[in-house]
């Protein structure tokens, strides 16, 4: 069983962030990375099926140089191998020229699973792993909490609104989304790292895949949350007043 991985290297949690000079964006120059949350969940999910039934785990990143580091950490987990569409501004590409290339470095591969993460923490878009599934012509679902192999296919449990769930059968090749939180994240051990470092990264550029940056999203201006304070007085006895009180909390600031 071949699983591609998509997985994105992202600022981390705890970085400080500033705005850039420009206004359109965060200032890079002292920021750390890691991988993408719901990426390693998505990640942690291949290894898993792995372990469980065989076949390879393959890393695939779209992203610039430094991205180098997070596939590093992807293969010390225990991704077979990896590959990098390496472009040194990502911001160029919207989701879908991404899903573009992505598409075009994965027919080659003929994977029976691609798994992405729901969404990335910086832009959160939400939409790579969905497109990425239409160009390949492949099923697929999203908000996945398990994921199960069984004789016809898979079969996946979906997060649904207000505590519910969905089971789908779903045959393969299929493309999933992973959601966050699904299973305990496991740490690269120090034979992993060590591992890590022979095993193949192929490198690949956007216009050996014949693509091109397309951004049909542009981010006009970045800027932190605007802090006010707004005081509300309700009128009529208490009775009236509380129950205003409930429902402001309940609808709008949904508290409770």
């Amino acid at each position: 069983m071949k699983i591609l991985v998509a997985i994105k290297q992202v600022p981390a949690r705890d970085s400080q962030l500033k705005i850039a000079s420009s206004g359109r964006w965060i200032a890079e120059d002292d920021l750390t990375y890691e991988i993408n949350e719901p990426d390693a969940y998505a990640l942690e999910a291949g290894l898993q099926l792995k372990e469980k039934h065989g076949g390879e785990v393959v890393a695939l990143c779209f992203g610039p140089a430094r991205a180098g580091q997070t596939i590093r950490e992807a293969l010390a987990k225990g991704a077979d191998r990896a590959i990098h569409i390496e472009a040194e501004d990502p911001g160029a590409y919207d989701p879908l020229a991404v899903a573009r290339l992505m598409a075009a470095a994965l027919r080659a591969e003929a994977p029976d699973l691609v798994l992405t993460g729901l969404q990335s923490d910086d832009l959160g878009y939400g939409q790579t792993g969905p497109i990425l599934a239409e160009l390949l012509g492949l099923p697929h679902a999203t908000l996945i909490m398990e994921v199960e192999k069984i004789d016809s296919g898979i079969r996946v449990k979906r997060e649904l609104e207000d505590g519910w769930f969905q089971h789908v059968e779903m045959p393969l090749p299929a493309l999933l989304t992973i959601q966050s939180g699904i299973s305990k994240l496991r740490y690269a051990t120090l034979m992993g790292i060590k591992k890590a470092k022979t095993k193949e990264v192929k490198r690949l550029t956007p216009a050996e895949l014949g693509g091109e940056p397309s951004a049909s999203i542009r981010l006009d201006r970045v800027y932190l949350p605007e802090r006010a304070k707004h005081t509300q007085l309700f009128e009529g006895n208490p009775k009236e007043a509380a129950a205003k009180l409930v429902e402001k909390l309940r609808f709008e600031a949904r508290v409770i």
